[in-house]
Parts: structure tokens; sequence; C-alpha cells
């Protein structure tokens, strides 16, 4: 058995708490607070207690997947991203780019959120963004 403890920033908002992995056999087992971190004082919301838990998860999507006949099938990320693309052009073409909305996820980084609302602004050209991770 290979036990170990990696520590890393939370994920999940602008406070910045740090936290353990707990990687057992190359999986991560667990989340622990760093009690000498000087912003989470050794304390983590429901969030970062349960950072780990959507990583190794059976229903993660690990790969796209296109609406075939009316089935979910596999597909390569050139294909997803062309029809991605394709359609949202598309889309923006037709109705304007204020039509569509983005919709983002507590589960995504700060990081991932902050280049979503900069893909839709500054891409598509719409300020209709909007996730749950907000304060």
């Amino acid at each position: 058995m290979d036990y170990h403890s990696v520590q890393t920033t939370c994920p999940y908002c602008g406070v910045g708490c740090n936290l353990g992995l707990e990687v057992m056999d190359g999986r991560i087992t667990g989340v622990l607070p760093a009690k000498g971190h000087p912003v989470g004082q050794g304390k983590l919301c429901i969030k970062g207690w349960n950072a780990h838990s959507f990583v190794q998860h059976p229903d993660r999507l690990t790969e796209p997947l296109i609406k075939r006949m009316g089935r979910f099938q596999k597909a390569s990320w050139d294909e997803a991203l062309t029809r991605v693309a394709t359609r949202l052009g598309s889309i923006r073409t037709k109705h304007g780019p204020d039509s569509i909305g983005v919709l983002s996820s507590a589960k995504c980084t700060n990081e991932e959120n902050y280049l979503l609302q900069k893909l839709a602004r500054v891409v598509i050209g719409t300020n209709n963004v909007d996730h749950c991770a907000r304060l």
C-alpha cells in the first residue's frame, strides 16, 4: 500500500484554503484541511471537504459524446469541438450573440470559470454568463 498526502489549494472559490489530498495506491481517497494554513486555519467548507469526490467518480465523463440517431456515442475531441463551434457560430449569425448564454459550474476551478467567461464575452460576444460558484 502506497499512501501519501498532496498539499494543494482548494479549487472552489477565491478564499484560497489549503488542503491535503489523501492518496492511496494512486487514487484520491479523502481530503484533510491544513491546520497551519493562515487562510483556512484548519477548516474547510462543504465544497472543500468534497473537493475530491468528482475526480474518480464512475459517472464522470472522460471523453466527448455526440448524439447520433437518438443515442450518445463516443467522438473525438476534434469532432466534438468542431460541431460545437459550428453550431454556436450559426446561432450567433442567425440570432445575434445575446441569443447565447453560458453556464459554468462550481466543479470548475476559478481559472476555468474565468476562461469560460472570457470565451463568452470576447469570442461569442455575450455577457449572458453565470455559474453557481459566485460568492
